[in-house]
């Protein structure tokens, strides 16, 4: 079989229809569908996760389990997927029909390890607010040392296909019960990955909606972000991949604790923890103003780290609110 596609499901009767629809309208013959009801309490999810396997029998497979999190249903899905390739797509989001025909030629082209594509936002209402792009689009088949950019692309599992030898050992899973698990996990897999190919084909449609994950108003919850640094960094250098790759990832914890940080401020300055998201980067990247790439960063980002070098929440919150509603 070539492709499984695993959806972990976790309350959200309202958005799987949709998503399987468009599962359902891929023009390729040779997959399969896993359900992963992550031991969902709406009294729905279950039943219509059999209802659905039941009305398409040998293509649609149902897993029930307790409740673990994003991750470990992740994990269930790779380990009873009997494609060659695996595909993850979380369950409030859609396809383009497309994607696995367009996939399954790329795969006979190169047989690569990993496929990374791209994908837009939409919102509830259909709009596609911002068009995100790849950072380089090649084509052909590259390891992470010949690209070292691809570390700063986005670290989400749903925009690349993935080989199943990639987690053939268990060596590389998705963390359970924590946000960020796509930085704790895509960084290594990269740097495992013999072949990566980077498509400009726009697949995924990722929905913006006020109730998913990462647009959640626990804000604490942002300080997870330092133990996927922390995790992706030790990863490289227990591989003897720290040093020739310090530079990227040095960058790549300035740009997340950034993000994450401007969650925290926006929303309340006054955050007695809101130091610990540079103390992170200071820590284990002391001379991080000397990378040659953190003039990538961009105006607002420089700017925004300078105040949080500073300590000037208040200012930062001023400035970005502003920002935000002057867009």
């Amino acid at each position: 079989m070539k492709f499984s596609v695993i959806v972990p499901v976790y309350n959200v009767a309202d958005y799987l229809p949709a998503c399987v629809d468009s599962l359902l309208a891929q023009r390729c013959d040779d997959w399969e569908l896993i359900l992963v009801d992550d031991g969902s309490t709406d009294g729905k999810c279950p039943a219509l996760c059999d209802r659905l396997a039941a009305e398409h029998p040998g293509l649609i497979r149902v897993i029930h389990q307790p409740n673990g999190g994003l991750g470990a249903a992740r994990n269930s899905g790779i380990e009873a997927a009997r494609g060659d390739y695996l595909l993850f797509v979380d369950s409030d989001d859609t396809l383009e029909p497309q994607t696995l025909e367009t996939l399954a030629a790329r795969v006979e082209e190169s047989r690569a390890e990993m496929y990374i594509f791209d994908y837009c936002y939409v919102t509830e209402a259909g709009e596609r607010p911002g068009e995100p792009r790849l950072s380089a689009v090649s084509g052909k088949p590259v390891t992470l040392d010949e690209e070292p950019e691809l570390l700063l692309d986005s670290p989400s599992a749903c925009f690349r296909l993935w080989h199943r030898s990639l987690f053939a050992d268990g060596a590389i899973r998705f963390p359970g019960r924590v946000w960020y698990e796509d930085l704790c996990t895509t960084p290594k897999a990269l740097l495992r990955a013999k072949s990566i190919v980077q498509l400009p084909d726009r697949f995924y449609r990722y929905l913006l909606r006020p109730g998913s994950i990462m647009r959640n108003d626990n804000l604490r919850r942002n300080l997870e972000i330092l133990n996927a640094l922390e995790t992706t960094r030790a990863g490289f250098e227990a591989a003897g991949a720290l040093e020739r790759f310090r530079p990227w990832l040095c960058y790549l914890a300035v740009d997340s604790v950034l993000a994450a940080a401007r969650r925290v401020l926006l929303a309340d300055p006054k955050a007695p923890y809101l130091p610990d998201f540079l103390n992170y980067v200071r820590s284990h990247y002391p001379d991080y103003r000397e990378n040659p790439l953190l003039p990538r960063l961009g105006r607002k980002k420089r700017i925004l780290l300078k105040l949080l070098e500073g300590e000037r929440y208040r200012l930062a919150k001023t400035m970005f609110s502003l920002a935000n509603l002057l867009k």
